[in-house]
């Protein structure tokens, strides 16, 4: 992997038949990054039109500004973005959608906003947007969501057109569906200066939006294993013990309570049900196996984390070593 980027900025695009907009996006890029080093990378997410022809076309037309990247199959924009992001070689780098609803003429303005203000990532936002109810709603309600669980200030998550710089992109991991999450993927990754811009947003002029609802439903489960994995993801057992160890002292204190106000029944040769003819009986002991097995699971959690390779592996920002040369 490269050390340090050799262009000013990279653009990555993923795309699934988006044949009719290409070449449109293209020029307004072109426009917009006029005066700038750059590359607009353009990731064929397996479309069935006509799409990979135009990059192949756009590619042997300015060889030194276009690059492409095919897959086999239909693999979703996380992979898309992941082999973009491994890719790009620009000090900043953008992300934007290729379906002409996200403006090119916002790029300058989003660069100056990471460069001038310090940031590691600028998320646009979509204030006034031109979608369908069916899409606006659940994307509210995602983004209310998203907000809570992550402590990020950000209106908009989903929104396709963000800025990072190089380093930022580098260091984050984009897999099964994370693409919605990448502000929370870089807090994790110790990236946490992160800004927001409003930006214009178009109706889409061609083809249809790929938005469903299983993708709404699918974002909140996401969500909940990112929010997971990032909080406990290096120290399972602080989840796993401690959620084990209170369900077993509770259950342990309950059970111990009805026993004794058995013994003291008979004691004082009070009438009192059976222990197996109460239901409090058996949830306390579901309770005391319940939580150790908790225990137990993140016990085992904690060893196989321990074997992980990658568990020392820290983000290095910079390394000050030896005397300093005249």
């Amino acid at each position: 992997m490269q050390s340090q980027p050799t262009l000013d900025v990279s653009v990555v695009v993923p795309l699934l038949d988006e044949e009719e907009s290409l070449r449109e996006l293209k020029a307004g890029i072109d426009r917009a990054l006029d005066g700038l080093t750059y590359e607009v990378i353009f990731v064929d997410d397996g479309s069935q039109d006509g799409s990979w022809g135009i990059i192949d076309e756009l590619h042997r037309a300015q060889p030194e500004t276009v690059r492409g990247i095919r897959f086999a199959r239909n693999y979703g924009k996380s992979a898309a973005l992941q082999k973009g992001f491994e890719a790009a070689q620009g000090a900043v780098v953008f992300t934007m959608d290729a379906d002409l609803q996200d403006d090119p003429e916002e790029l300058p303005p989003m660069r100056a906003q990471l460069l001038e203000g310090g940031l590691d990532l600028v998320s646009g936002w979509k204030k006034k947007r031109h979608d369908p109810l069916s899409k606006t709603i659940p994307t509210k309600l995602y983004n209310w969501a998203t907000r809570r669980v992550s402590g990020i200030s950000l209106h908009d998550f989903n929104c396709g057109l963000k800025c990072y710089r190089w380093h930022v992109v580098k260091a984050i991991e984009v897999q099964g569906e994370m693409h919605r999450y990448i502000p929370m993927l870089a807090k994790a990754a110790g990236f946490d200066k992160i800004g927001e811009k409003v930006v214009t947003h178009h109706a889409r002029p061609y083809g249809v939006s790929k938005f469903g609802l299983e993708r709404f439903t699918n974002g909140l489960l996401d969500l909940m294993t990112i929010g997971f994995i990032g909080r406990f993801g290096r120290k399972p057992m602080h989840f796993f013990g401690l959620v084990g160890m209170l369900m077993f002292m509770l259950s342990t204190g309950l059970f111990l309570a009805i026993g004794g106000y058995k013994v003291w029944a008979l004691y004082m040769d009070i009438p009192a049900k059976n222990l197996a003819d109460l239901s409090w009986f058996y949830v306390a002991l579901t309770g005391m196996v319940l939580g150790a097995q908790f225990f137990l699971a993140g016990f085992l959690a904690e060893m196989v984390s321990r074997n992980d390779p990658e568990r020392t592996d820290y983000r290095i920002l910079t390394h000050l070593d030896g005397p300093q040369a005249d």
